[in-house]
C-alpha cells in the first residue's frame, strides 16, 4: 500500500508538470513530460493488475465482526447483544457484550475486553444481567447490576455452566452442568508405585456406546444435571439425579417452585438419539414426567400465567430428517396440540408474546424468519431475512429474542455479516459493525438461480457470486462449493470463504440440493438412502451447466470443493465425472462401512440413514461410499481434514488419499494440527483452508489461448 500511494503522488506531480508545459509552450519540456507520463501509465497499469487491496483479502477475516446473541430487556427499551470479533494475536474469536436502545439513540459497551462474555440473560425486573465468562479462567456465571455496573462472580464450579435461567422472583439462577461419574468397570489391583517413580499414565477404560465427541475427544464418564444457585452468589445445588443427561432449555413455573426440562431417562438412552420427554423437577429434587410420546419432546417454555407449556416435538420415524413442530399443552401435561401442523419446516426458539401468542423461528428457502402463532393456530410473519451469524460459508444461521411487540434479531446482507435489527411494527437497523472493514471493498455480487435437476426435474435453488469487476462479455472459471449436513442449507448471506474465491477471479456457485432444509420435509428426505448419489450430483451439475449456458462459466475451467457432507459429495462427484480440472475434498466420509464404526455420530446414522447395520447391508453402504468409485477418478485432488476430527475421522481421508496414490492420481493430503471437524473455527485456519483451496485450483487452472477467457488472478 505504501508503494502504491507513493506512485499515486508521483502521478499527480506529473500531471501538474504536463499542464505547466502546455501553458509555457515548452516543446522539450512537454516531450520529456509526455515520455514520463507514458512510463507512469505503464507503471500504474502494472500496479492495478497486482494490487487487489480493494477486493476481499484473507487478512480481512481477522477484522470482521458480527452479532451472535440478542436479548430484549423486560421493559422492551434496550437490547443487550453479543458482539463477536477475531483476535489476530490469539487466533481466536472474542465475545463482548454491548447495549443498544430500541429507538437507536444509544449504543455502548457493557462488557468489553480481551476476555469473552456470552450467554446473556436479563433478570425478570431488568435490573441485572447474568452472563458466562472466562474472565478468571474456566467459564463461570456472573451477574452485573445495570445501575452501577458492578459485577459479582456467582459460581465457582469445575465444569462449564450452560442454559442459564432466572427464577421469576430473581432470587435464583438455574443452569445445567456436566458432573463426573465415578464408574470403574474393573477392580484392578496394581502394585504400589515407589516414591519418585515415573510410570506410564494409567489405563483408560471405555464402556459407553457413545464414548467420543468431536471437539472433546474421548469422553470421561459424566452426566449433565440441573443446578440452582442464589443470584447473589453461593453454593450451586444439584436438583436432578441419575445416570442420565438433562440437557437443553430450562423454564421455571411462575411460582418458582418447579423447573421444566427435557431428558431421556430411559436405561436405553444411548441407543435412542431422538427420544426425549418433558419433565419437571421441584426444589427438593422430585422429578415428574409430563410427556411420553414416541420421539423427541424438547425446549419447554412456560406461559406467563403458568397455564400452558410450549415445546418442540419430532416423531421417532427412523429417517434422516423429520420436521420439528411447536406443540402446546396444559401445565399438567394434558391436552397437547400441534400449532404449526400446516408449516412444512422445522420450527424452534419459542418465546411467549403473551398468554395467547408464541413467537418461533423457521428457515424458508435460504433465509430464516420469525413468526408468531396464536393458540388457535393462526400464523403471522413478523421479521424476515435473518442470518449472517457464521463468517466462513453462507449457512442459514440466525437468531432472535422478543418481549411483547419488540423483536430483536440478527440480520446481514450478501456483503455484510449479521448486524442488530429490531422491529416494533417497523424494522430498524441498530448497528453497522463492518463498514470500517468492508465499506471500501468491492465484493462479488450474489445472484440467485433457480433451475431443474436433469435427473428428474426437481426444482433446485442456488446462488452464484460474480468476481468483482465482472465483465459480461467474458467467461470465467467456476468453483462449485457444496454445503454440509446434508440436512442444512445455504442462503444469500455473507461468506468470507466464497467472497475470497470470487476476489481471485472465480464465479462461485452454491446450491441447496435435495436433502437441504427450508423446502419442506419431502425435499429433505429425497436423499434418504441416497447420500451421496447420482441424484445430488445431478442437482449440482445441472446448476453448473445452467451457468455455462448463460455464458458466465467457462466449461473448460471447472473446479469443485465442499466440506463434511459437501466433502462426501465432492469425492463422489469426481468418481462420476472428469469434467473438473481439480478438486478439494474437505473432511469427507469416504467409506461408510468404516465411518459409522469409528466416528462419534454412528449411533444416529446407522438406524436413521441406512437400512440396517453395516455387516448386514454391505452392498448398500459400499454404494454410498466415494471409495467405491475411486477407480474412475482422474481429477487432481487435495484432501484437507483436522487431525482431531471425530465426526469424519482422519482415517477416512487417509483411505482416499492412499487409494488415489495407488491410482497414480495427483493428490496431496493436508492435515490441520489440533483441529476437530470445524477446521475453520479459528481465523487462521479459515484463512489456511481457503488459501490452500485457491493455491490448488490455481495450479490446475490452465487458461485457454482465446482472448475472451479471463485468467484467475
Amino acid at each position: 500500500m505504501f508503494t502504491y500511494r507513493s506512485r499515486r503522488c508521483s502521478s499527480v506531480k506529473l500531471r501538474q508538470a504536463t499542464l505547466a508545459a502546455l501553458f509555457c509552450g515548452g516543446a522539450l519540456a512537454l516531450s520529456n513530460t509526455v515520455l514520463a507520463s507514458t512510463e507512469l501509465a505503464s507503471a500504474e497499469a502494472e500496479i492495478t493488475d497486482t494490487d487487489n487491496s480493494h477486493y476481499f483479502q484473507s487478512e480481512d477475516i481477522f477484522n470482521l465482526e458480527y452479532v451472535s446473541e440478542v436479548q430484549v430487556s423486560p421493559n422492551g427499551k434496550y437490547i443487550a447483544y453479543v458482539r463477536r470479533s477475531n483476535d489476530i494475536m490469539s487466533d481466536s474469536s472474542r465475545a463482548n457484550v454491548w447495549l443498544a436502545s430500541v429507538d437507536g439513540k444509544s449504543h455502548r459497551p457493557l462488557l468489553s475486553s480481551k476476555k469473552s462474555y456470552y450467554s446473556i440473560r436479563w433478570s425478570p425486573d431488568g435490573s441485572r444481567l447474568a452472563y458466562l465468562s472466562n474472565e478468571e479462567g474456566k467459564p463461570q456465571l456472573y451477574v452485573r447490576w445495570m445501575d452501577t455496573g458492578q459485577t459479582a462472580l456467582v459460581t465457582n464450579v469445575t465444569s462449564s455452566p450452560s442454559n442459564i435461567t432466572w427464577s421469576p422472583d430473581g432470587k435464583y439462577i438455574a443452569f445445567t452442568m456436566s458432573v463426573d461419574a465415578k464408574e470403574k468397570p474393573l477392580d484392578v489391583k496394581m502394585p504400589k508405585k515407589p516414591d519418585g517413580a515415573k510410570w506410564s499414565p494409567s489405563f483408560q477404560y471405555i464402556t459407553k456406546a457413545r464414548y467420543q465427541a468431536d471437539g472433546r475427544g474421548v469422553l470421561e464418564p459424566a452426566y449433565t444435571h440441573i443446578f440452582v444457585v442464589p443470584a447473589e452468589g453461593g453454593t450451586a445445588r444439584q436438583l436432578t439425579s441419575g445416570n442420565y443427561h438433562h440437557n437443553g432449555r430450562l423454564s421455571f413455573s411462575p411460582d418458582g417452585n418447579k423447573i421444566y426440562f427435557s431428558a431421556n431417562r430411559s436405561d436405553n438412552w444411548e441407543y435412542e438419539p431422538v427420544e426425549g420427554d418433558i419433565f419437571s423437577v421441584d426444589m427438593m429434587g422430585n422429578i415428574a414426567q409430563l410427556t411420553s410420546d414416541k420421539g423427541l419432546e424438547s425446549s419447554p417454555v412456560v406461559s406467563p400465567d403458568g397455564k400452558h407449556i410450549a415445546y418442540a416435538r419430532r416423531d421417532d420415524e427412523k429417517v434422516m430428517y423429520k420436521n420439528s413442530y411447536l406443540y402446546v399443552m396444559k401445565s399438567d401435561g394434558t391436552d397437547a396440540q400441534n400449532l404449526t401442523k400446516d408449516i412444512d419446516n422445522s420450527v424452534s426458539n419459542f418465546h411467549w408474546k403473551n398468554n395467547k401468542h408464541i413467537y418461533f423461528q423457521q428457515s424458508v428457502r435460504g433465509l430464516a424468519q420469525v413468526d408468531v402463532v396464536s393458540l388457535s393456530g393462526k400464523v403471522k410473519t413478523v421479521a424476515s431475512g435473518l442470518g449472517g451469524t457464521t463468517l466462513g460459508r453462507p449457512y442459514v444461521f440466525g437468531t432472535y429474542h422478543a418481549v411483547g411487540d419488540v423483536v430483536a434479531y440478527t440480520k446481514g446482507r450478501t456483503d455484510r455479516p449479521a448486524d442488530l435489527f429490531v422491529t416494533n411494527r417497523s424494522e430498524r437497523q441498530l448497528t453497522a459493525l463492518n463498514e470500517d472493514v468492508l465499506g471500501h471493498k468491492q465484493l462479488g455480487e450474489v445472484k440467485e438461480i433457480v433451475y431443474q435437476s436433469s435427473i428428474d426435474g426437481e426444482e433446485i435453488q442456488g446462488w452464484y457470486i460474480l468476481p468483482p469487476n465482472y465483465d459480461s462479455t467474458k467467461t470465467y472459471p467456476l468453483i462449485l462449493e457444496i454445503h454440509g449436513g446434508p440436512n442444512l442449507a445455504y442462503g444469500p448471506v455473507f461468506t468470507a470463504e466464497l467472497q475470497r474465491m470470487a476476489a481471485e477471479g472465480y464465479v462461485v456457485f452454491y446450491d441447496n440440493h435435495r436433502g437441504s432444509t427450508g423446502y419442506g420435509e419431502r425435499f429433505a428426505l429425497l436423499l434418504q438412502g441416497k447420500y451421496s448419489s447420482e441424484y445430488d450430483f445431478s442437482d449440482h451439475m445441472s446448476g453448473v451447466d445452467a451457468l455455462i449456458e448463460k455464458g458466465i462459466a467457462d466449461p473448460e475451467r471447472l473446479f469443485i470443493t465442499g466440506g463434511s457432507a459437501g466433502g462426501i459429495a465432492s469425492a463422489y462427484a469426481i468418481g462420476l465425472t472428469n469434467r473438473f480440472k481439480a478438486a478439494v475434498v474437505a473432511k469427507p466420509v469416504i467409506n461408510w462401512l468404516s465411518k459409522v464404526l469409528t466416528a462419534d455420530s454412528g449411533l444416529y446414522q446407522i438406524p436413521f440413514q441406512f437400512p440396517g447395520k453395516p455387516w448386514d447391508n454391505v452392498e448398500h453402504y459400499w454404494k454410498r461410499s466415494p471409495l467405491s468409485l475411486v477407480g474412475n477418478v482422474t481429477t487432481p485432488t487435495m484432501l484437507i481434514t483436522g487431525v482431531e476430527d471425530k465426526r469424519t475421522p482422519m482415517s477416512e481421508t487417509e483411505q482416499f488419499y492412499q487409494a488415489l496414490k495407488l491410482q497414480k492420481v495427483d493428490s496431496v493430503l493436508v492435515r490441520v494440527p489440533g483441529s476437530p471437524h470445524g477446521i475453520a473455527s479459528k481465523p487462521s485456519r479459515m484463512i489456511g483452508k481457503v488459501e490452500n483451496i485457491l493455491a490448488w485450483f490455481k495450479k490446475y487452472d490452465i487458461v485457454p489461448s482465446q482472448n475472451t477467457q479471463v485468467e484467475a488472478k
